[in-house]
């Protein structure tokens, strides 16, 4: 089974980063570009076979690991 995890910051949290692409992106000349938020993507393979069982290990790594969720959110899709 494979868990994709998508980590992005919350909001109101501030993002520099995305402000950095947001603002070389104008430079480019990609007008009209705005509220750019930059984020994480996971793709882990599992040996579990029970979705149920699968979702909660993918849970406890994000919230263990792989965000802050101090300041980011996180989403778990399995295939």
């Amino acid at each position: 089974m494979k868990a994709k995890v998508k980590v992005t910051l919350k909001n109101g949290v501030l993002d520099p980063q995305g402000k950095a692409i947001e603002g070389a992106l104008g430079h480019l000349g990609f007008d009209g570009v705005g509220g750019v938020r930059q984020g994480k993507y996971f793709e882990i393979e599992l040996a579990e076979t029970d979705t149920a069982k699968a979702r909660e290990a993918v849970k406890a790594m994000c919230e263990k690991l792989i965000a802050n969720t101090v300041i980011e959110n996180y989403d778990i899709e399995l295939a």
